[in-house]
């Protein structure tokens, strides 16, 4: 079974700390639990969204720059 993490707030969804940068996950890297997966700029104000569990990503349902809802899917990540 898959952990989804989901948007807590409504905002704009950055895979990394400024353009140019590297992600910070992608499909296939193993996280650990509280690690930052994404930003979510919300009002000028920058969000860490962290993991909420152990494992190993293997879904992004969101493109950099795109507009995210609350409660919308953004990763989906293996449990260890």
């Amino acid at each position: 079974e898959l952990a989804v993490v989901k948007s807590p707030i409504v905002g704009t969804f950055y895979r990394s700390s400024e353009p140019g940068a590297a992600s910070f996950v992608d499909i296939g890297d193993r996280v650990k639990k509280d690690q930052v997966l994404c930003i979510i700029e919300a009002m000028k104000l920058m969000n860490e969204i962290n993991a909420e569990c152990d494992g190993e990503v293997v879904k992004v349902y969101v493109e950099n720059g795109q507009a995210v809802q609350y409660g919308e899917r953004l990763f989906a990540v293996k449990p260890a």
